[in-house]
């Protein structure tokens, strides 16, 4: 028999349509855990981010019209800011939101997020959803895929520790 969802090297990373896309990765955690630590922000500051980078601002109003803001600072004293607001916050399944990062002028991202659970292990996925190709296409040709699969492996070592919620 096989373990669900398979056992994998991190994170996976791929184009389901012209302008999404999809992060998966599973984590040897209940699924209320994996919510709690995209939702609160004393869990976020502890894994959110690459190697080198930090939350240095985390403000979450969790419920659907509520707002969200992260500024990110790294190597450097580089600053990232983004923010949006949350359309649906279905705990602990889904979180539907916006995605604007500051100073960018290609437009909104849509950003849902599913957990799954079987046997005590979440199934994430993370579809992005950009305005167009050339977004989309820009975001794949960045540092995201390595920047995003350090920050999950930093969740990955948090959730390992077991923390509370």
């Amino acid at each position: 028999m096989t373990a669900w969802p398979p056992r994998g090297a991190g994170l996976v990373v791929s184009a389901p349509s012209g302008t999404e896309i999809l992060l998966s990765r599973t984590f040897d955690a209940p699924r209320r855990r994996v919510f709690d630590a995209f939702t609160r922000p004393e869990l976020l500051r502890q894994w959110h981010g690459a190697r080198g980078w930090r939350l240095a601002v985390c403000e979450i109003d969790l419920r659907p019209g509520g707002a969200w803001r992260f500024v990110s600072r790294g190597p450097g004293g580089a600053e990232m800011g983004y923010g949006g607001v949350f359309f649906e916050v279905d705990a602990p399944a889904r979180l539907v939101q916006s995605e604007v990062r500051d100073g960018w002028e290609a437009g909104e991202a849509l950003v849902t997020t599913v957990f799954d659970e079987r046997d005590g292990r979440t199934a994430m996925a993370v579809t992005v959803r950009y305005p167009t190709r050339e977004i989309r296409d820009g975001v794949l040709r960045s540092p995201m895929r390595r920047g995003a699969g350090q920050s999950y492996d930093r969740l990955d070592d948090l959730l390992s520790k077991g923390h509370r919620t």
